[in-house]
């Protein structure tokens, strides 16, 4: 499954509009523009509570930005971070790095449209719509962010192991099981 189509997925969880960073098909000339993007500290608090994590120390995305034939836009870059999380094996804190490869094609319209696929040169992907001639930067870092997410983090040395197997008389409903056979005993 693309990254794309797991973004569009009902199931994943809908990022905050937290931070915006709309550009314009007018703003992008025909040579290309280059984006640098930090997120600040409110931003960042938004996305951490958004995106259950204990913390976001470091947000930030580089976008390139060129004009595609139609009126459309190619967004390619990379987003980076440092996301705080919960050790699923221990309970402690940890840091994990994010890094994430951006690469879309947006078009005015409906994707798939008969003809533009092959027009765009696009092999798998179907465009992004591009909604009243903007992109918004800050939307798409945010999506790619939690798609780079590890939904299980663990510290490098953690190890589960399983408590060992417990005795017959130990088990939850063991003492139910004693009293269902009292029962039958007597009926």
């Amino acid at each position: 499954m693309s990254k794309a189509t797991m973004r569009k997925s009902g199931s994943e969880r809908q990022p905050a509009a937290a931070w915006r960073v709309p550009v314009t098909l007018q703003e992008v000339p025909e040579t290309g523009l280059h984006r640098e993007l930090d997120a600040d500290e409110a931003t960042r608090a938004a996305i951490a509570e958004s995106a259950g994590l204990t913390a976001l120390p470091r947000l930030a995305a580089t976008f390139d930005l060129e004009r595609r034939a139609g009126n459309g836009l190619r967004v390619s870059g990379r987003v980076s971070a440092i996301v705080g999380q919960i050790c699923v094996v221990t309970l402690d804190p940890i840091e994990n790095e994010v890094e994430e490869l951006v690469d879309l094609v947006f078009t005015p319209g409906a994707p798939g449209q008969s003809g533009r696929r092959e027009a765009l040169g696009l092999d798998d992907e179907l465009p992004e719509p591009l909604i009243n001639d903007t992109v918004d930067l800050g939307a798409i870092a945010t999506e790619f962010l939690m798609l780079g997410i590890n939904p299980y983090p663990r510290k490098p040395e953690a190890v589960f192991q399983a408590p060992p197997a417990e005795e017959e008389s130990g088990h939850p409903f063991a003492a139910l099981a004693a009293l269902q056979k009292g029962r039958g005993q007597h009926d």
